[in-house]
């Protein structure tokens, strides 16, 4: 059985979330949460919690244990774009773009 869980509209960049993505994808749950604790990166905190809540909800929703549970797929979308103007020089004006994420961790029970 697979479960989910999804944060959206994250503001951090997708590229920036998917290189924490790779390092914990097919591991196991606690394995993986342990590997994001000691990692200095914004973006493995932001992580850590959605995969806390896939495992809450494995546990509270299904009844499984979540000492089973592997992180079979982590996926990393982009989110819409916030557009911002800042000043620059000779009265013009430079496009930032603050970029979002929607993050979404699907755990799977480890078929030992």
């Amino acid at each position: 059985m697979e479960v989910k869980a999804r944060s959206r509209y994250v503001r951090i960049s997708p590229q920036k979330v998917r290189l924490i993505a790779g390092a914990i994808k097919g591991k196991p749950v606690e394995t993986g949460l342990g590997i994001l604790k000691f990692m200095p990166q914004k973006a493995a905190g932001l992580v850590e919690k959605v995969v806390r809540s896939a495992a809450a909800n494995a546990d509270h929703n299904h009844g499984l244990d979540v000492d089973n549970l592997v992180i079979n797929n982590l996926i990393v979308d982009q989110g819409p774009t916030l557009k911002r103007f800042r000043a620059r020089a000779r009265g013009r004006g430079a496009r930032i773009l603050k970029r979002t994420s929607h993050i979404t961790v699907i755990l799977a029970e480890d078929a030992l």
